[in-house]
């Protein structure tokens, strides 16, 4: 068997298995990828899911049970209108003691909504048009509503503390006189404390960094520690931010936090119920994508594996099915006594050579002279071994270079390519000298005159694989009619004859 052949059928089923494995594994990677995402995706929409829920919750309640300290507020915001009334004048308030009475804050907001007095002095000064433009247009309002309202629950701006905060203007509309009062300490709002929710969220899911609440001009809502950083700080995160509480749909920006990459995500939200100005609010949700890319390397290292595995099993797979296959694909174009190729082949490489036209292309055909004697006296397995030996020489005088064929019983045929007339005629002498030379013993032994006989036809242009046999026969006929052993050139001018 031609090993060239086995080896060359060996790489393709190799490369084929290879292929199909790849891509059968590729895929398989794609869809464990695209479930690393999903799962990734899902904990991000649990993480907003709770604390959404947990905002909503907290709202609801002071819904519900804040109308006793909306009462109180109005009932002391009255009493402040009386003492303006008796005394509009700000600067004789003993601010302190007023805290202490009606055990709230007070803030004194002028015509410009500016804070210009207050029992908690961090607040003073505070410009409403310059933070909170928004929140200043409402106090417009409110002002020349001229009745008193109460606004769920909200933030301190200089603090971040949570507040429930009260207004009424005064009758010359001048003034707001605002209340104030800590919902931190209550009962519901250790009950339903979101902060709480905050601290558990961030402690159960590796991917969350950090999560903070801002009202809509950017101020942190609660945690005392953070009360000085807004989302002002970092340009990018203020235009995602702003888009989210413009567009209400979620917005994201890449970023640092903590000397590591992390995605900052802003989810707005807004109350069943409005009440005042930061019942709509923006939740920031840090989060990284470690355990992701921890996730995706080890997919990857996984992959590689499986890989190499498949490749090593498909090769030793494709070697065992090569070998099995080689054999009846290798006899479907090459003759099983001699190994040279079949009559299938042979059809099929003058049909390639002639369509290419790239170079001279010449017919031998040979025919061993008086094989039928050798059949009938020295019987078929004498015979089989002359053809193989004739073979053997066929191919080592016309060389790898050329194409030797067996086209059936003592019938042999070669496809020359690139050679003009002498050095074919050189090759057809020698031809017919070895095998003269290789069967001297025979001869001389048994009586039987085994020699060749050789026609040869050069292709033209015209030519098919029909006319370019039939003209190499033709020759081969004239070489055997003129006492064998020789070998005779087609020519136009003598086809006549024939």
């Amino acid at each position: 068997m031609n090993n060239n052949f086995r080896l060359h059928l060996t790489f393709i089923m190799i490369i084929f298995s290879i292929f199909i494995s790849f891509v059968v594994a590729l895929l398989n990677q794609n869809n464990l990828k695209n479930t690393l995402f999903e799962a990734h995706k899902l904990k991000l929409e649990m993480v907003e899911d709770n604390i959404l829920s947990s905002l909503n919750t907290i709202d609801k309640a002071y819904m519900l049970f804040d109308k006793n300290i909306a009462k109180d507020m109005e009932d002391k915001s009255k009493v402040l209108l009386g003492l303006y009334q008796q005394n509009p004048d700000f600067r004789t308030w003993d601010f302190t003691s007023l805290k202490k009475q009606i055990g709230m804050d007070i803030y004194i907001i002028n015509n410009e909504n500016v804070i210009i007095h207050s029992s908690y002095e961090p607040d003073i000064g505070l410009d409403f048009r310059k933070c909170c433009a928004e929140f200043a247009n409402l106090l417009n309002i409110r002002r020349n509503e001229g009745t008193f309202v109460d606004d769920g629950l909200d933030i301190q701006q200089t603090s971040g503390e949570v507040k429930k905060f009260s207004y009424i203007p005064t009758p010359d509309r001048k003034y707001i006189l605002q209340l104030g009062v800590s919902l931190e300490n209550g009962e519901i709002f250790k009950q339903f404390n979101y902060f709480d929710a905050e601290v558990e969220i961030e402690n159960k899911f590796s991917i969350i960094d950090s999560i903070r609440i801002f009202n809509n001009d950017g101020y942190v809502v609660g945690r005392n520690d953070q009360t000085k950083e807004d989302i002002t700080f970092s340009s990018d995160n203020w235009e995602a931010f702003k888009s989210a509480t413009k567009t209400r749909k979620s917005q994201e920006v890449k970023g640092r936090y903590n000397g590591r990459d992390v995605t900052y995500r802003y989810v707005p939200y807004a109350a069943e119920s409005a009440r005042g100005y930061s019942t709509s609010r923006v939740v920031e949700i840090i989060y990284n994508e470690d355990d992701l890319h921890e996730a995706l390397s080890k997919s990857r290292n996984k992959f590689f594996s499986q890989m190499l595995i498949i490749f090593t099993g498909a090769i030793i797979i494709s070697m065992i099915i090569a070998r099995w296959m080689a054999r009846p694909m290798y006899l479907a174009f090459h003759d099983s006594l001699t190994g040279l190729k079949n009559r299938a082949a042979f059809e099929e490489i003058v049909k390639q050579k002639l369509s290419s036209k790239k170079q001279n292309l010449a017919l031998m055909m040979i025919d061993l002279d008086n094989f039928k004697l050798v059949n009938d006296r020295l019987g078929h397995l004498e015979g089989d071994q002359i053809l193989k030996m004739a073979a053997y020489r066929i191919q080592r005088c016309v060389g790898k270079s050329h194409e030797s064929t067996r086209l059936g019983g003592d019938e042999f045929a070669v496809i020359i390519s690139g050679l003009d007339e002498n050095e074919i005629i050189f090759v057809a002498s020698s031809l017919i000298k070895d095998i003269d030379e290789q069967f001297g013993e025979i001869r001389f032994r048994n009586q039987i005159d085994i020699s060749v006989s050789i026609g040869i036809a050069f292709a033209d242009s015209e030519d098919d694989l029909a006319s370019l046999y039939e003209k190499a026969d033709r020759a081969l006929y004239e070489s055997k009619e003129n006492g064998k052993n020789q070998f005779q050139i087609f020519q136009k001018t003598n086809e006549a004859g024939f």
